[in-house]
């Protein structure tokens, strides 16, 4: 049984061993490294699996420790089973200046290939990679490059893992064939450098390279950045400036002098026209004759409360007052007779001639008597009711007011007309 056993053991081993060498392992491995950005890379031909997927599996460690070899040796993983042809190590944070083994190794269906190996020093076998960004700004006739160094992975310059790190600025003057123009060098490990002796007022090009010559590496060169230099200003120019400037300004003077204007017009316009109102609209119109802003009437205005309808009453006849002498208004006597004048006599048949026209001896003068008396006691009541009227008005005004009695004197005097 024990030696039954250990044919099977060997069969299986024999046919595993067969089955591994019987698949592929990887060619063609490289490294793709930028900096500190470094990607294994490999190929392997698929006809050799048919229609099966391959996987492929990534494994690196510190070549230090393949020199003790009664130690377990413990590989890390960086890729397990993945079926792409490459590998990225950045985030594996290999020390730059250390050695590392890498190898990579093909699965398909459970088998595996053997595995291949490759020594790895970033040092030495990363590329470096070129100034992140060149910029140009002119110094007079001269010209300043400002450098940004290449950054790592983790975003810091390149300079704090390679110190020695310097850059080769290439510059010529700018034409349509470069061939033509002279290409000058300048090598410098400063991040701001100013290209001498150049010519004012003409276009330079400038492209940066970065360089450690310890292992001899060099990235490619930037795009060339070009940009003009500058000079002293020719005195036609300074002149063009001052008198554009002169034209400028008065232009400006001008239009704001004329927008003023045509202001102060619109609004003299609008708030006091050409067209005034007539002197009778105004009176009435306006606080006074003299002013144009109208007066606006409010319900608390007195006037307002003085206002009433107005009566137009008829002119009444012009009536003649005449005194007459003292002795006229004596009392005559019961039974006494006239004088001879018949002044005071009613009963006379006829016109006297000493009369003072007060009352007339003929039948005319009672025709006439009524009508004027109707005339004076018509005009009087007119009178008495706007005056009644105007009373009232006053007295709503101030209530608080009491009237006064009106006393009027009564006399009898004569009158003719």
């Amino acid at each position: 049984m024990s030696v039954a056993l250990c044919v099977c053991i060997l069969s299986w081993y024999l046919h595993n061993s067969a089955a591994e060498a019987e698949l592929a392992p990887p060619r063609d491995v490289t490294m793709i490294t930028m900096n500190t950005h470094y990607r294994l890379s490999w190929d392997w031909d698929q006809s050799a699996a048919g229609s099966h997927n391959v996987t492929f599996t990534t494994q690196y460690v510190a070549k230090y420790k393949l020199k003790f070899k009664k130690k377990s040796l413990n590989w890390f993983t960086s890729c397990e089973e993945t079926s792409e042809r490459s590998c990225d190590l950045t985030a594996c944070n290999l020390h730059y200046l250390g050695i590392f083994m890498l190898r990579v190794r093909a699965n398909m269906n459970g088998l595996h290939s053997t595995w291949v190996q490759k020594e790895f020093c970033p040092d030495k076998d990363a590329a470096v990679g070129a100034p992140t960004k060149v910029n140009l700004a002119p110094a007079g006739s001269d010209l300043d490059v400002f450098i940004s160094d290449p950054l790592t992975s983790t975003n810091s310059s390149m300079k704090e893992l390679l110190p020695k790190l310097y850059y080769r600025i290439l510059y010529w003057e700018h034409s349509e064939d470069r061939q033509t123009s002279r290409t000058q060098l300048v090598n410098s490990n400063a991040n701001v450098v100013t290209l001498p002796n150049l010519k004012p007022w003409t276009w330079y090009c400038v492209s940066v390279q970065t360089r450690y010559d310890f292992y001899n590496k060099s990235s490619n060169f930037t795009s060339p950045h070009c940009m003009q230099t500058e000079g002293a200003t020719p005195w036609w120019q300074i002149f063009v400036c001052f008198v554009g400037s002169l034209v400028v300004c008065f232009l400006v003077m001008l239009l704001s002098l004329y927008g003023s204007f045509w202001c102060c017009k619109t609004f003299k316009t609008i708030l006091y026209p050409s067209n005034q109102l007539p002197t009778h609209f105004k009176e009435y119109l306006c606080d006074s004759p003299g002013s144009d802003i109208p007066r606006l009437l409010t319900p608390e205005s007195e006037s307002e409360l003085l206002c009433d309808n107005v009566t137009v009453c008829p002119e009444p006849a012009v009536l003649e007052i005449h005194n007459p002498p003292p002795e006229d208004f004596a009392i005559p006597t019961l039974g006494s007779e006239s004088d001879s004048s018949g002044r005071h006599s009613r009963q006379g048949s006829g016109s006297s001639s000493g009369d003072s026209g007060v009352y007339s001896t003929g039948g005319s003068s009672n025709l006439q008597q009524p009508d004027i008396t109707k005339s004076f006691a018509g005009a009087q009541d007119c009178w008495k009711g706007i005056f009644d009227s105007e009373l009232v008005k006053m007295q709503e005004m101030a209530p608080d007011l009491k009237s006064q009695p009106l006393i009027t004197d009564e006399r009898t005097v004569d009158m003719s007309v």
